[in-house]
C-alpha cells in the first residue's frame, strides 16, 4: 500500500497559486475598487518561487526547464500587455521573465565553482531584470535564489525566512504575501498529478480572457 502523506502536494500548491493570481489580476484590471482581490493575489508569487526552487533541485535537465519558462515568457507578453496596458508595452515584462532569470541564476550557482564569476552573473541578471522591468524585478530574482539556497534546511525555516525577506523589501499590501507561508508549511513533498502545461498555459490564456472581458465591460 502506498503511504499517504498529510498536507498539500505540489499540484495543490500550483492550484492555490494559480487561483490567487487569477484573483489578483481580475482585481487589478476589472475591479480595482476591491482591494481584497489584490490582497489574495499577494500569495501567488512566493508560492511560484518556492515551486521553482523545488523544481530546480529535482529536474533532470535545468536547461530545458529554462527554455520552457522563456518560451512561455515570450508567448505571454502580448496577452500581458493587452491585459494591463490595452496594447503593446515594451516597458514592463511579465513574470515568466522573472522566473526564467531566477532559474538562470540558480543554474549558475549549481554549476559554476568560480564564486567571483557566479556573483558577476548574478549582478548582471539582476540588472537585466531591472532594465527589462520584469514583474518583481531584481528583488524577484533574489527571492528565487533565497528559496533555492534554503532548500537544505527544514521546510519551516525555509518558508518563514523567505517570507520574512519578501516582506522586508515590500511592505504595504505586499505584506499579505506572508500568508503564503501557510500552504508552504503544509507542503508534503509529494508532486501530485502531472499537469504542468495546464499551469503554464493558464497564464497567457487568463490574461487574454481578462482583456476581452474588460473590453466588453468598459
Amino acid at each position: 500500500m502506498t503511504e499517504q502523506k498529510f498536507g498539500l502536494s505540489g499540484f495543490a500548491l500550483k492550484w492555490i497559486a494559480m487561483l490567487s493570481m487569477l484573483a489578483d489580476h481580475t482585481g487589478a484590471v476589472l475591479f480595482p475598487q476591491y482591494i481584497q482581490l489584490r490582497m489574495i493575489g499577494r500569495i501567488a508569487f512566493p508560492i511560484y518561487c518556492f515551486l521553482l526552487a523545488e523544481g530546480a533541485v529535482h529536474t533532470r535537465n535545468i536547461r530545458k526547464y529554462e527554455m520552457r519558462l522563456l518560451l512561455f515568457a515570450l508567448m505571454s507578453e502580448i496577452p500581458f500587455d493587452l491585459a494591463f496596458s490595452s496594447g503593446m508595452n515594451f516597458r514592463h515584462q511579465n513574470v515568466f521573465f522573472t522566473l526564467f532569470l531566477g532559474l538562470v541564476v540558480v543554474e549558475q550557482y549549481q554549476k559554476n565553482r568560480d564564486k567571483l564569476s557566479s556573483f558577476l552573473i548574478f549582478v548582471i541578471v539582476m540588472l537585466l531584470a531591472e532594465f527589462l522591468n520584469t514583474d518583481y524585478g531584481a528583488a524577484g530574482v533574489v527571492f528565487i535564489l533565497i528559496f533555492y539556497l534554503l532548500y537544505q534546511y527544514t521546510l519551516g525555516k525555509q518558508a518563514a525566512f523567505a517570507a520574512a525577506n519578501f516582506l522586508m523589501y515590500q511592505g504595504g499590501i505586499q505584506a499579505y504575501a506572508g500568508f503564503a507561508v501557510i500552504p508552504m508549511l503544509l507542503y508534503n513533498g509529494k508532486r501530485g498529478p502531472s499537469m504542468k502545461y495546464l499551469f503554464y498555459a493558464f497564464y497567457p490564456l487568463h490574461l487574454l480572457a481578462i482583456y476581452f472581458i474588460c473590453k466588453i465591460m468598459y
